[in-house]
Order: structure tokens, then C-alpha cells, then sequence
């Protein structure tokens, strides 16, 4: 079994920046491709940044210049560091992986339970 673990959210001010985290454990063999998306109230799930495993990094147009993706492999975490942040980024972040885990050959996609992010004005 894999669990993600998002930590990190809150609420800050137009401006400030917050560091989200996600944590996976279990039986994980091998990572293919690690991601945030978001959710805002009465919108639908977007994809916010996307890393993959030989480190190639995909930003959304809303995210691109301000927010950043990264990893620490031997931590199987995942980073998004959230500068100048707005209040249209008011969502709940979700992390999202695609791994290989538990002895399978197939690779099965897991999201974490999501964190919240409110940004003031």
C-alpha cells in the first residue's frame, strides 16, 4: 500500500510564499513522474507542475516563474516552493504520483488527501 502525505499549507498574504511538501511511503519500487494539481472551490482539478524522473519539469502558465518543483528521492518527497503568491491560488494542492509499488509491473497513478492554501488579499 502507498500513501501520499501533502504537508505545508496555510494561510499567507498576497506576496508571500509558502513551501508545500509530500511525503510517500510504502512498498514503492520505482517513480515514474511526481505532480501538484490544485482544486479551487467550483473549478475543476488543474495540473499546477510536474517532475519527472530523469528531472524534467513542466509548469502550468499560471505557475511558470513562480513556483517550483523538486525532489529528494532519498526522502521519496516532493516539493512545491510557492513565491509571490496571489489569491486566485486559493485552492486546496493535491499531490499526485505515478509509481511502480508492491512487486507490480505496472505503474498505478495515487493521490495524496490535498492540503489546503488560502491567500489573503
Amino acid at each position: 500500500q502507498v500513501h501520499l502525505v501533502e504537508s505545508g499549507g496555510g494561510l499567507v498574504q498576497r506576496g508571500g510564499s509558502l513551501r508545500l511538501s509530500c511525503a510517500a511511503s510504502g512498498d514503492i519500487d520505482n517513480v515514474n513522474a511526481t505532480a501538484w494539481h490544485r482544486q479551487a472551490p467550483g473549478k475543476q482539478r488543474e495540473l499546477v507542475a510536474l517532475i519527472t524522473s530523469d528531472d524534467h519539469t513542466h509548469y502550468s502558465d499560471f505557475a511558470r516563474g513562480r513556483f517550483t518543483i523538486s525532489t529528494d528521492n532519498a526522502k521519496n518527497t516532493v516539493y512545491l516552493q510557492m513565491n509571490s503568491l496571489k489569491p486566485e491560488d486559493t485552492a486546496v494542492y493535491y499531490c499526485n504520483a505515478d509509481l511502480l509499488a508492491g512487486g507490480s509491473n505496472y505503474y498505478a497513478n495515487y493521490w495524496g488527501q490535498g492540503t489546503q492554501v488560502t491567500v489573503s488579499s
